[in-house]
């Protein structure tokens, strides 16, 4: 038996670790409400724009399939930069990097950035590769903690407790994944007050989600300081519904010039992996260039879709859930005892049961996301109003038979 490393072992992905065993019910010929994963295109009235797909077809056919420049094409960059400057800070071209995806963004800071006995501080619950990658460089993840109560707020004191010369990276994924809160300017400059304490440490701002913004509270981190050095992630995925693209960016503030040997690293690194997909780029670069009405149209659905899932859960006993202000997830709390204790035999049984399938919130964290599940919200309202009939009697269900 060939031997596994211990890396690859001990990772886990729970937003897609799920669909194994709810492929396995689609081979026995059952249909499934996939309410698991963030990927707009799965659901109806959310295609990716014809400009963009049209633009990338066009690529194609002037057949630009080679390799194309390892920090992204020019013109791109120079999109990005007007995109990011526009947010409220000065973004140059030669500050941006286009990655395959934000995936792919993390993995090349963390190899740059992280070494034996670093740290990376991201908040609990998180998306899983803010957990799983820095392992991989002999880092370890700390989860600070968000308010529960509270809308998910950062809980400050205990990022103040957490920090050290040893964290390299403070997370701040806005609006959240999985929770969906936003955090407004004050939250941001209290963020930035802690950082600038701890000279090493480079501020994540992880803003994939920043144009689903229905609090008006969403702010650049990079806007905001001053001093603290930032990385700005953003990309096609979410914002321009084209996630199988995998284009994504990373954007570097460095306003007191101490990113010098960092940036080196980076471009290293990017070099040595070649480029991102050259028609996809160019893609991108349509959305970013065209007028984005259409935008208003797709995110009039995704809140009339938030809206009523938000009417259900109120309306169904043992379900409680924090009104998110961005992106399109809910972070819903299980109020039963049976399934607050045990949220991932709640999700494995609802799967089995009534064929409905979300994510087990300790899949984001083993503490901070327990008693909890995700559900994405973009599918049609017929649809989502199914799922919740399910849940709604799968609880009722369940509670009568204790009983």
């Amino acid at each position: 038996m060939i031997p596994v490393s211990k890396r690859a072992s001990a990772i886990e992905y729970a937003i897609r670790d799920v669909v194994v065993p709810a492929m396995a019910l689609e081979a026995q010929g059952h249909e499934i409400i996939k309410l698991n994963i963030g990927d707009p295109i799965a659901y109806p009235g959310l295609a990716t724009p014809h400009h963009m797909v049209e633009a990338y077809k066009e690529s194609l056919s002037r057949g630009e399939s080679g390799y194309s420049p390892s920090y992204g094409i020019p013109q791109l960059r120079k999109a990005i930069a007007k995109d990011e400057s526009a947010k409220g800070w000065n973004c140059s071209e030669n500050d941006v990097y286009v990655c395959h995806g934000v995936t792919e963004a993390l993995q090349i800071i963390f190899a740059a950035i992280l070494e034996e006995g670093t740290k990376v501080l991201a908040p609990g619950p998180h998306y899983p590769p803010y957990m799983a990658y820095p392992q991989m460089y002999g880092a370890q993840t700390i989860e600070y903690a968000l308010k529960p109560d509270d809308v998910w707020s950062m809980d400050f004191e205990d990022i103040n407790s957490k920090m050290d010369d040893d964290v390299r990276l403070l997370v701040i994924i806005n609006p959240n994944n999985p929770t969906g809160n936003v955090a407004g300017e004050d939250e941001i400059n209290k963020l930035l007050a802690i950082a600038k304490n701890w000279p090493k440490c480079v501020i994540i701002a992880d803003e994939i989600y920043d144009g689903l913004d229905f609090s008006g509270k969403q702010k650049s981190v990079s806007s905001l300081s001053s001093s603290v050095p930032v990385i700005s992630l953003n990309g096609v995925s979410k914002v321009y519904y084209a996630p199988g693209w995998r284009i994504g960016y990373m954007a570097l503030h460095d306003p007191t010039n101490v990113m010098t040997d960092l940036r080196d690293g980076l471009e290293r690194l990017l070099r040595s992996r070649l480029c991102a997909s050259t028609p996809a780029q160019m893609g991108y670069l349509a959305g970013l260039e065209s007028d984005r009405g259409w935008m208003i149209s797709h995110k009039s659905k995704v809140q009339s879709r938030r809206q009523l899932c938000l009417d259900r859960i109120a309306k169904i006993d043992g379900l409680e859930v924090e009104a998110p202000g961005g992106a399109f997830y809910m972070f819903v709390r299980l109020t039963d005892k049976k399934w607050s204790l045990d949220d991932k035999d709640f999700v494995l049984k609802l799967l089995a049961e009534e064929h409905v399938l979300v994510v087990h919130g300790s899949g984001f964290s083993s503490q901070k996301g327990a008693g909890h599940f995700r559900l994405v919200y973009l599918a049609d309202e017929a649809t989502l109003s199914t799922a919740f009939d399910r849940i709604d009697s799968f609880l009722e269900r369940h509670r009568s038979a204790k009983e």
